[in-house]
């Protein structure tokens, strides 16, 4: 399998690839894609990464959230994965892209340019269970308040996502 993901410039320009492991233990900026998805009646999915990733495992993110291998575009990445990690296909839209930095406290970082894909389903799929622990639809004032007095059960990005950038996300709930 070929675990090289794209390397970027601060524009989103392709640089190179590298090993993902290998990108993530120098910091180095890559691309990478963010799902969010929403349900008819206001909710949207979030899942409970496995206690066996890389980093991050057991807190609360949203739907998907992978990398894009070497000469593969972000949107069929997006709908790779999300039928890999929960077994379900449905129409994406680009929204958003941001970036971020982080450090980890097993010495990896995530310095990524994320671009943020929303969807919509009303379908709560049949997840993997050797990427996924857990999923849930959550009312949205429910998650951001919950995001706000418990963010240590939250992935980094997803923090950001929910506290600064919901105006984006905003404009496409019904």
């Amino acid at each position: 399998m070929d675990n090289d993901i794209v390397l970027v410039n601060e524009k989103d320009e392709v640089i190179g690839a590298m090993n993902k492991l290998l990108v993530h233990q120098k910091g180095l900026l890559h691309r990478a894609f963010s799902i969010i998805l929403l349900n008819d009646i206001g909710q949207m999915l979030i899942h409970q990464r496995h206690m066996n990733k890389y980093h991050s495992g057991g807190l609360w993110s949203n739907a998907c959230c992978s990398h894009p291998k070497k000469d593969e575009k972000t949107i069929d990445a997006a709908k790779r994965r999300l039928h890999e990690e929960l077994n379900m296909s449905c129409p994406l839209e680009h929204i958003f892209s941001f970036k971020y930095k982080v450090a980890f406290e097993n010495n990896l970082v995530e310095h990524e340019f994320d671009h943020v894909f929303i969807g919509r389903t009303n379908h709560t799929p049949n997840f993997n269970k050797d990427e996924i622990s857990n999923i849930k639809w959550i009312d949205i004032d429910l998650l951001l308040e919950k995001v706000k007095k418990e963010p240590h059960k939250f992935t980094f990005w997803f923090k950001l996502l929910m506290n600064d950038y919901f105006h984006k996300i905003n404009k496409h709930l019904k």
